[in-house]
């Protein structure tokens, strides 16, 4: 049986009893880096004085993904076989999720155990959702993309939430200022560690914070959904295509809310004008 078991995001005691149990029962852990899984390992053996002793630890991330599929064949996982991230739910921004879509290609057993998980921890804790939200992982690192990413951030109708590093958390914020400096952000590093950290405040205000807080850790960054009103004055596909304008103005419009070449568009838009459905 392939098993997916979250890891500790921050304090040991966030591993359930259940994972403890099957890890003592896994012959084989595949994780992301090796010395990281196995120092957890150790860790918890001392901490809840069980025997968890795995045969092999294999790695397994984005830059050997092709490699060790290449190398597996199905018998493999006829053993007990648990996949663990470094930190939090497998799957979530980590290598797991393609072990999970090949275990539904292959027809094969897996479980996924619940438990930490430090995007719905910082969204709880935000206070910003009542129902719906929407998760986007990590944002592109630099670039066009990026800043496409950041807008689309800011448009979305639900609390949204990003994870960033301390390398660009600080840059991330004053981008935001930029084209919004009034949206509510909440922001939490150190997730069910001794120094928790939770800020929350507009966009302006958190950047002027930030510039004086020490930003050493991962941050989950929860933005608060975009205002009514201007979510109604927002301009959708169809409404600029009625627009009284050129075609060109328009595949301009249009290349800023999906990010495409307006060039591209413009010649969809002529030939669609032809009668060819684009």
């Amino acid at each position: 049986m392939l098993y997916f078991i979250p890891t500790p995001i921050g304090n040991l005691s966030d591993i359930s009893f259940r994972s403890l149990e099957i890890l003592k029962i896994c012959e084989i852990i595949i994780c992301e880096d090796t010395r990281v899984c196995k120092s957890l390992i150790s860790f918890l053996n001392s901490k809840f004085n069980v025997q968890i002793k795995p045969k092999k630890f294999i790695s397994l991330h984005t830059h050997n993904e092709t490699q060790f599929f290449k190398n597996i064949t199905l018998d493999f996982f006829d053993k007990n076989i648990a996949y663990m991230s470094d930190a939090g739910m497998p799957g979530i921004s980590d290598p797991g999720s393609s072990l999970i879509k090949y275990a539904l290609n292959h027809n094969l057993s897996y479980e996924v155990l619940p438990g930490a998980n430090a995007a719905l921890v910082a969204l709880v804790s935000s206070g910003f959702c009542k129902k719906e939200f929407i998760f986007m992982g990590f944002l592109s690192n630099k670039g066009k993309e990026r800043q496409k990413d950041i807008e689309k951030l800011l448009n979305n109708p639900y609390p949204s939430i990003v994870y960033e590093s301390p390398k660009r958390i600080l840059s991330l914020i004053e981008t935001i200022v930029n084209l919004e400096e009034t949206r509510e952000i909440f922001i939490m590093k150190e997730i069910s560690k001794k120094f928790e950290t939770k800020l929350r405040a507009n966009a302006k205000d958190l950047f002027e914070i930030l510039k004086n807080t020490n930003l050493k850790g991962e941050w989950v960054v929860v933005l608060k959904e975009k205002d009514q009103e201007e979510q109604m004055n927002f301009l959708c596909e169809k409404d600029i295509l009625e627009l009284d304008l050129p075609l060109k103005t328009k595949s301009k419009l249009l290349s800023k809310i999906y990010g495409k070449n307006s060039k591209e568009l413009y010649k969809k838009l002529l030939l669609s004008q032809d009668g060819i459905k684009y």
